[in-house]
């Protein structure tokens, strides 16, 4: 896949401001960073395994991550470099790639069921399409083991592309997740055109819900809408027993965190 020239013109002149002079240089800095692993292939997806609830916990699938290398060798996570990359070409050029390690990966590991987590930008990007219909055509019957992570404040950015995206693919027997729930500003009468399979309740709602009665209403409340509207709910950031514990008595039914397992390139 051929990567896209960079866009961005920056301006030669110090900002008057040292503070958003910093920033463009730090930003400038990340995008040569991931474009540079981009053109050399410095780029891995790591595994996080997710597990169902209850007494018969059992592998449900793993989310992959995407990991870029430096010119070091230093692996640098997504959340390093995601939002500055997020609405450039890049970010297409990140989701490309990541989609098509995972299709590499299901067709290697027959057994495995894998998320990859696309923007909702991608969706409608003529080249990430180009590599999802490829990768379509020639899977062998893996599409079914995919799932589509879409945050959710990626989601209501552009929800009607989302609802026609979503349509296409039913024939294809793809899954869809919706990531963050509850960290934005999703329109529960979206949720009726949406076609998620599963919702992971943002990290914020389960830090310490044993002994926080905010969290414990808003994550019970939470996963209540998935279940009305049939989907599976996830509480993800999951970091001890007691919090695994407690979501699991207000009826999630999977968990995912480093109490877990951490994220590996290794399945």
């Amino acid at each position: 896949m051929g990567l896209r020239q960079p866009t961005e013109a920056w301006d030669d002149q110090t900002p008057r401001d040292p503070l958003e002079y910093a920033v463009s240089v730090r930003d400038r800095d990340v995008l040569s960073m991931v474009r540079q692993a981009l053109a050399t292939d410095n780029c891995k997806l790591a595994l996080q395994p997710v597990f169902t609830t209850g007494g018969g916990s059992r592998l449900a699938f793993h989310e992959s991550l995407i990991r870029v290398m430096d010119e070091t060798g230093r692996v640098i996570p997504a959340g390093q470099f995601m939002d500055q990359i997020e609405d450039t070409g890049i970010g297409r050029d990140i989701d490309a790639v990541s989609l098509r390690m995972a299709f590499n990966l299901l067709r290697f590991y027959p057994d495995l069921r894998l998320s990859v987590n696309v923007s909702a930008r991608s969706l409608g990007d003529a080249a990430w399409r180009r590599v999802l219909d490829g990768e379509l055509r020639g899977a062998g019957g893996v599409a079914d083991r995919l799932i589509l992570e879409i945050s959710e404040g990626s989601a209501m950015q552009l929800p009607e592309v989302v609802i026609r995206f979503m349509e296409e693919m039913q024939p294809f027997g793809l899954a869809f997740a919706l990531d963050d729930f509850g960290a934005g500003m999703t329109a529960f009468r979206y949720l009726k055109d949406f076609f998620f399979d599963l919702v992971k309740v943002d990290s914020h709602f389960i830090r310490n819900i044993q002994s926080d009665p905010d969290n414990q209403v808003l994550a019970e409340a939470l996963i209540t809408v998935a279940h009305q509207f049939e989907m599976f709910a996830v509480a993800e950031g999951i970091e001890s027993q007691a919090e695994a514990d407690f979501v699991t008595s207000i009826g999630a039914d999977c968990v995912q965190g480093y109490h877990f397992g951490v994220p590996k390139f290794s399945v």
